[in-house]
């Protein structure tokens, strides 16, 4: 894959960039002015004017199934230059989390690896140390949303940006840095997402392969089911906290992640942080 279709059409950088709103969004805006329109006109026919609203947002909701689509907006699914180099990046996402959080950060230091952590900004203020100490390490703190509301996805742009802002905030007095770099809860992408991100100076990124290990009990199986994708240019998805419920075994992520690391060491893959491998 080119490395168009993985970056961002902004080059990576901190502050406000400009919104480019896709066919998505100019389809969504055309058919709710028709049917308001229409309304004016004939408001008998309310039913057709409302039935094609009501396909509009069930079409925009769809999208949500696949994270990496670009109807929504640009996202970053993987490295650039993933064919010239033979780097991988580990991503972490809802922590920080006592329990889990420095023993992965030590398994990384063993092993000398680099990842990204898309850390939730409400756990950031609730243990502040921990995010010193993940970027104090060399890894990237990057914003996960304030709470991962289970809402996120209903939220108006006002909310999102309050949301988003709080986290983003957290995670800067924590750490020093603003983060670059936002990954939606569930991966959920919404078209209001996209404007409010841009306004920040913030970049979407999701994904090229997850192992589900929020729900698996075999480090194995967590390998499995990335193993298949694990080739240069990656970007993998792991989680060093849950957000939703209570995690039934806390040494899966660090058990498959070692796993991880000697799968990559047998491919020759490296592993890199996301800014690092955007020259950041």
């Amino acid at each position: 894959m080119s490395d168009a279709a993985h970056a961002a059409p902004d080059a990576l950088a901190g502050g406000p960039r400009r919104w480019r709103p896709t066919a998505l969004h100019a389809a969504s805006a055309a058919t709710h002015v028709a049917a308001g329109v229409a309304l004016a006109v004939h408001p008998a026919g309310w039913p057709w004017a409302l039935g094609a609203v009501a396909a509009n947002h069930l079409a925009a909701a769809s999208l949500t199934l696949a994270p990496s689509n670009r109807l929504l907006g640009p996202v970053l699914t993987g490295l650039p230059g993933a064919g010239e180099r033979a780097l991988v990046a580990l991503t972490f996402d809802d922590g920080p989390d006592p329990q889990v959080t420095p023993r992965l950060l030590e398994l990384l230091a063993r092993h000398r690896a680099r990842a990204t952590f898309f850390c939730i900004g409400q756990r950031v203020a609730r243990h502040p140390a921990l995010a010193r100490a993940i970027a104090a390490a060399g890894h990237d703190v990057e914003n996960h949303s304030w709470s991962h509301a289970a809402g996120f996805g209903f939220f108006g742009p006002a909310r999102l940006r309050a949301d988003i802002m709080r986290a983003q905030q957290a995670i800067a007095d924590a750490t020093g840095r603003a983060p670059l770099l936002f990954r939606p809860p569930f991966g959920v992408r919404t078209p209001l997402l996209e404007p409010v991100l841009a306004a920040l100076g913030l970049h979407c990124t999701v994904w090229t392969v997850r192992g589900y290990d929020t729900i698996a009990d075999r480090p194995a199986r967590v390998v499995a089911r990335i193993a298949p994708r694990l080739r240069a240019g990656a970007v993998v998805l792991l989680h060093d906290g849950i957000a939703i419920h209570r995690r039934r075994r806390p040494t899966v992520v660090i058990e498959a992640t070692e796993l991880l690391l000697a799968r990559c060491a047998a491919l020759q893959l490296s592993t890199i942080t996301l800014r690092a491998a955007h020259g950041l």
